[in-house]
């Protein structure tokens, strides 16, 4: 009878873990290269905590697109570097049964805190005496700021937007793609070294780069 009863106890432990662990994170967004919908839901939920909406003249972290990044930058990673941010999300997200969040339903994954919760888990986790805890903090950090001031809104909005003006072709352009780009994006040749390229002052006020201009009507 024991046995029997510790068999149904470990099945009921198991049911909840893998449903905590599976489901509620609605369909995987098709536009994703490597992100499932577990892991992008924990991305925008995680960014709005770092970066809340509501606070102009900076985008939140979803508007922002920050999950979008992210997804485009874990696709050029190695292998091992996806398992580990992968890992990191998983834990995070299932932290809270550990390390639970301020208030009632604290122990509930991540994603399904309260915004002001996982911002209190944050701060929480990043203010930990245990170095541990913020150094999977600083982790999570690195990525969530990575791709929030890649931004094009994000820039614009601080200032740091690069303006539209001609400059000369070197001999590292034709090496290095740009950042985050695989190497056949390198769009320059050998011929483009030699070309002129103007010598005008730049207007500090000037239109921005096209590729981080508002196109907004």
């Amino acid at each position: 009878m024991g046995t029997l009863l510790g068999l149904l106890l470990a099945g009921l432990v198991l049911a909840w873990a893998g449903a905590r662990a599976l489901l509620g994170y609605g369909e995987r967004d098709p536009a994703h290269v490597r992100l499932s919908a577990r892991e992008a839901r924990f991305f925008a939920t995680a960014a709005d905590a770092a970066f809340p909406p509501g606070g102009p003249p900076l985008p939140s972290g979803t508007e922002a697109g920050v999950v979008g990044h992210l997804d485009g930058w874990l696709a050029l990673l190695p292998r091992r570097n996806q398992l580990l941010i992968r890992l990191l999300v998983l834990f995070f997200e299932h932290a809270t049964s550990i390390c639970p969040a301020p208030g009632r339903g604290g122990r509930r994954r991540f994603t399904a805190l309260t915004p002001e919760q996982r911002i209190a888990l944050l701060d929480d986790w990043g203010r930990s005496r245990l170095r541990p805890r913020r150094l999977v903090f600083a982790s999570l950090r690195t990525l969530l700021t990575s791709a929030y001031f890649a931004s094009p809104a994000v820039l614009r909005a601080t200032g740091l937007a690069p303006l539209a003006f001609e400059t000369p072709v070197v001999e590292a352009d034709l090496l290095y793609p740009p950042i985050g780009q695989p190497r056949d994006a390198i769009r320059w040749r050998r011929e483009d070294v030699a070309r002129p390229a103007a010598r005008t002052p730049l207007d500090p006020h000037g239109p921005l780069h096209p590729a981080y201009a508002d196109v907004r009507r």
